[in-house]
């Protein structure tokens, strides 16, 4: 992209007012603002050039000019490269550090990112094949039922009961038990699984009463229960007064977006594909959904020990301060990085 420092310059402050203020900025204002001698037609010529090739448009014949999201994207772009400050990460770390699981660290990081921003706060931990097992347990509760227990290495708990055809005992859930705590501990349950589905198709199994009792859980779903995405958005109150440009009906139509937890899940899918640790900022969220025309979307995706992706994101107006929102993102995805799973 060719522009020239004086036009990147003055594009930069057209963007800067128009997000403090939200009116179409004259060349006036712009002249006013700057500390050399650059006269009012000298960048009313500027901006026209730029509008010529898309930064700036003009409402009205007579108005000022407001920037695109081309502008929007230009400007973005200049402030990616934030600088880490280290009393700000030292804090988020110190507040991530208290809490013990990741579900309650993307929860609170969700409620943090609202308040360092003032936009809408987003935090995911989405599950990933390398979910390691710490142990099971596997308990009676009458009734040929048993209430079946999975631990992982990053502390997450998930529990099932099922019912038996016929009842197993408290030594054969305990023997079972041991199997598979004795065989699996520290694999991943995908590997789990493959394995399990292997030995299990041997002819032995049908002979083992054992395995016998095993291959009854295994088909119940022991080992296979779908660790659910952890979603959380705290904040969306924040859009409510703001000048979106939406009919009521069309307002009501982008809550009831953010209410749906897979609708999130699909905007931090789609946004957040590039390599982890990098800071996407994505300017207009029309193609996500037409509600969310004039929204801005600022994420990063995380890679954590113990099986877990955290996605966390800022989601605000196309005018939102974005060297704030960046920063708070950028820190936040650092802090949550430098915690053991």
């Amino acid at each position: 992209m060719s522009m020239t420092p004086r036009n990147f310059e003055i594009l930069h402050s057209i963007v800067r007012s128009y997000i403090e203020t939200g009116e179409p900025i004259a060349s006036r204002t712009v002249s006013r603002g700057r500390r050399d001698a650059l006269s009012a037609a000298t960048i009313r010529n500027v901006m026209a050039d730029l509008s010529d090739e898309g930064y700036l448009s003009q409402p009205h014949t007579s108005a000022g000019r407001i920037p695109t999201e081309k502008a929007f994207r230009n400007y973005v772009h200049s402030l990616m490269r934030g600088r880490v400050l280290v009393a700000e990460l030292q804090r988020l770390k110190s507040v991530l550090s208290q809490l013990e699981t990741v579900e309650e660290r993307v929860e609170h990081s969700s409620h943090i990112l609202m308040e360092m921003t003032r936009g809408v706060g987003i935090a995911a931990a989405i599950p990933t094949f390398s979910q390691t097992l710490d142990h099971i347990e596997l308990i009676d509760i009458g009734s040929r039922r048993v209430l079946m227990i999975v631990v992982t290495n990053d502390r997450i708990v998930r529990n099932r009961v099922v019912t038996l055809e016929e009842p197993a005992c408290a030594e054969e859930l305990i023997s079972i038990r041991n199997y598979v705590n004795r065989s699996f501990s520290g694999r991943t349950l995908h590997e789990i699984r493959a394995e399990l589905r292997h030995r299990l198709d041997q002819q032995s199994a049908a002979y083992d009463s054992i395995l016998k009792k095993l291959t009854v859980l295994y088909s119940k779903g022991l080992l296979d229960m779908e660790m659910s995405p952890e979603v959380h958005l705290e904040g969306a109150s924040n859009l409510v007064g703001l000048d979106l440009h939406l009919t009521r009906e069309k307002m009501r139509e982008l809550f009831r977006t953010l209410e749906e937890k897979k609708r999130i899940l699909q905007l931090l899918e789609q946004f957040l594909e590039q390599p982890a640790g990098e800071v996407m900022v994505q300017v207009g969220l029309s193609e996500a959904h037409p509600s969310m025309r004039e929204l801005s979307f600022i994420g990063v995706a995380v890679a954590l020990n113990g099986g877990f992706c955290a996605k966390i994101a800022v989601l605000g107006p196309m005018r939102m301060n974005y060297e704030k929102a960046i920063s708070a993102v950028l820190h936040m995805g650092q802090a949550f990085q430098s915690i053991p799973a």
